[in-house]
């Protein structure tokens, strides 16, 4: 049974690691293996992306009232576009990725993946774009990185923040604008989830549990989305793939040894 206390700790662990380039499913694949909740892996991480949904939202009002009051505009279609990819990869290759989520034995050599790529977005020069100067071929390409963050331990936010160094946002844009790009990826999955919960039954959770997840989730996604856009202006990347490093070899340690 899931206490409260776990259910904080794992909505802390989704909210800040949704952000931080450092991969949330792969983190709360770690979180609920420590506490031994597998089986309520599916209802928890649902009710926890719906946490952070809501501090994009809440972070981002101004961008969507403005979709909502010219939901034919350049941002809706910039979503759009970025998101495509993923769709694409997530169709073809839905029943792998489950297969690949379920087990985690791929987890530690995505936690290195991840770092190579935040490492390698320190040599990329510092870009001129900001929101207005995005064009849709930017929000395809960053879609792409996206699209291949599908795997549970490589970062999305990771990921696009690079893709967007890389199409020559500034540091500041880029992070804004992957965390943007996140909300229609959260809610797929949120979508995708709550259709399995439907076919298979859902978990017995307290709902005491379940909503000290949520708001542990949100809050610290909101303060997470805040401070990650506000570091990258003026600080490397470079510290978060020492930690990605770190944790993939620890982990394949612990898988090599029996141990995971």
């Amino acid at each position: 049974m899931l206490t409260k206390i776990e259910a904080f700790i794992l909505g802390l662990i989704q909210g800040l690691t949704e952000f931080l380039p450092i991969s949330s499913t792969g983190h709360l694949y770690l979180g609920r293996n420590l506490f031994g909740l597998q089986e309520a892996g599916l209802l928890l991480d649902t009710l926890l992306h719906v946490g952070t949904l809501l501090a994009v939202f809440i972070f981002y009002k101004n961008e969507f009232i403005k979709i909502i009051k010219n939901p034919f505009g350049k941002l809706t279609f910039l979503l759009i576009m970025g998101t495509i990819p993923a769709v694409v990869v997530g169709l073809l290759f839905e029943d792998y990725i489950d297969e690949i989520s379920k087990t985690g034995v791929t987890v530690g050599w995505e936690f290195l993946i991840t770092g190579l790529f935040l490492w390698f977005a320190e040599s990329i020069k510092n870009g001129h774009k900001k929101m207005d100067d995005i064009s849709y071929k930017d929000a395809f390409l960053i879609g792409v990185f996206q699209a291949g963050a599908i795997l549970p331990a490589i970062s999305r936010s990771g990921l696009t923040i690079v893709a967007a160094l890389w199409r020559r946002l500034d540091r500041e844009t880029a992070a804004y604008f992957s965390f943007l790009l996140s909300t229609p990826a959260i809610l797929g999955a949120i979508v995708l989830q709550s259709k399995d919960l439907f076919q298979g039954g859902s978990e017995t959770i307290s709902m005491q549990a379940l909503a000290i997840g949520i708001i542990s989730s949100a809050t610290f996604g909101y303060i997470a989305v805040k401070w990650m856009i506000a570091y990258l202006k003026n600080h490397s990347l470079k510290p978060f793939a020492i930690y990605v490093w770190v944790l993939g070899i620890v982990v394949l340690y612990f898988q090599y040894t029996g141990q995971f």
